[in-house]
Parts: C-alpha cells; structure tokens; sequence
C-alpha cells in the first residue's frame, strides 16, 4: 500500500497525505502528473489517493476506487424521520441509551442508523478488518456532509475498530452491549451499489463460526441479530429465529439471549 495526492496537489493536500502516509504506516509516493495506474505500475502496489474532498482506495489495476459514502443510509434516514419502519431497527431493538456493537462495519450504514436510534446516550462501535478500510471510513464518518442534521451528528459519535471481530470479541467483558450484529458479505450474489461492489475488493472475509456466534452471545446483554440472504444456511445451522419479509432479498435472524424476553 501507499499514499499519493490528487492530480494537481496544493501544499495543504500534499501535508494530509504525508500525513495519512505516516498514521497508516506506509510509504508516501509523490503523484508527478502521473496516472493513478501509471503509479500502481511503477510501484506494484494499490493506493491511496489524498484528494481534496475525499480519500479513495485504488486496487491495483482496478480504476473503480472505494470511497466513504453513507449508501442506502441516506434515503434510510429520511424514513426514519418521517416516523416509517426500518426492519433493521425493529430487529435490533434499539432505542434511546442502547449500545450496538457491529461487527462488520463495512461503509457502516446499518451503524449510522443504529446511533440515531440509541442516540447521544447511547454507543456504537463498529468493527472493520482491513485497516486501509477502517481508516477511510473512520474518516468519511467524521467528515462527510449529508444536509441532514440529525444523520451527521449520528455518524459522528460511532467508534471505529479495526480488527477481526473474533479477537476484538474475545477481549470484551460479558454483557458489554446491547445488541451484537453481523451482516457478513452474502455467498449468493444480489445486485449491489458501486459502492459495495468496491467494498468488496477489499472486504475482510472472516469465518462465520460457533466460537465467533458463541463469543457474540457472550458480549451480547440482549440478542445477537444477523443478517444475510434469504437462502442462507446461516440462519438454520447456528440457529437463529428468522423473520421473514415477503420479497425481500435479505432476512434477519435473531438470538434472544438466554433470561431476556422479547
């Protein structure tokens, strides 16, 4: 991996990217008016690239970049606002004071719809195994504008992880948050945004296992809530209640943690 500016870099922009260069740990390459795959060739390696409104993540070879943006948040939001349902909340059973923990933040919109629920009381930490990742999306968090008061003031208060959840798991303490969450990248393929489909490249793939649900369980103080494709074995095999949503894609799967009602 290494850093390097937009096309035509002012000094401001060439400091954040020695910057970026420096918290990532990696190497900073000067752009010279070069192309972003003119570099990557030269330097065998992907990229970050430190442009004045945003930071983009390049694989090699690849011209589509990852980028921060709340995806399907945004219109979520709006919803939510005018008083209509999102399944994901009623799943989780969030509300004002609760804590979620995701442990697959990806570009974290079910995260930003989680803190607008638990609210400024409450917590949300998300977990993100590639660290490249987990710095952008750290920042886009932090930075990125909607127009919508309530979703920026929402972003802002998530915490990010980087790590893989099974090991950020096994050191949390029994009953740590409220709602512990999955939403792993689905084996069956549905029609996805640019933006997850640039996730994707650089998307962790962590085992889904008995030790990672019975970990998740153990963290959990209320339920551990999954969600994946309609046709997944997941559901079945780690035993998950599953609710049900005519034509939907996705389901989601519950486990009430044992001495909590619904």
């Amino acid at each position: 991996m290494l850093v390097t500016t937009c096309g035509r870099p002012n000094e401001k922009n060439i400091h954040h990217a020695k910057q970026t260069a420096e918290e990532l740990g990696v190497q900073f390459v000067p752009r010279r008016k070069r192309s972003i795959l003119r570099i990557q060739e030269q330097e065998n390696s992907d990229c970050i690239v430190v442009g004045k409104e945003r930071l983009e993540l390049y694989r090699q070879a690849d011209p589509e970049p990852f980028f921060f943006h709340p995806n399907s948040a945004m219109f979520r939001m709006k919803r939510i606002l005018r008083d209509e349902h999102d399944p994901f909340l009623h799943a989780c059973n969030l509300s004002e004071g609760n804590s979620f923990l995701d442990c697959t933040l990806g570009l974290a919109g079910d995260s930003i719809m989680a803190s607008y629920a638990v609210g400024s009381s409450g917590e949300v930490m998300g977990i993100e195994g590639n660290p490249y990742l987990a710095y952008i999306v750290r920042n886009g968090l932090l930075t990125w504008r909607s127009g919508v008061a309530e979703m920026d003031d929402a972003m802002k208060r998530i915490t990010v992880k980087q790590g893989y959840a099974l090991h950020i798991l096994r050191t949390l303490p029994d009953n740590r948050y409220d709602c512990v969450y999955f939403d792993p990248m689905f084996e069956e393929s549905i029609d996805a945004s640019e933006g997850i489909k640039t996730l994707k490249n650089f998307a962790v793939y962590e085992p889904f296992t008995e030790e990672l649900i019975n970990e998740a369980l153990r963290v959990a103080k209320q339920r551990v809530v999954l969600k994946d494709h309609f046709r997944s074995e997941k559901f079945l095999k780690f035993d998950f209640e599953v609710i049900k949503r005519n034509s939907a894609k996705f389901h989601y799967g519950i486990k009430i943690k044992k001495g909590i009602y619904k």
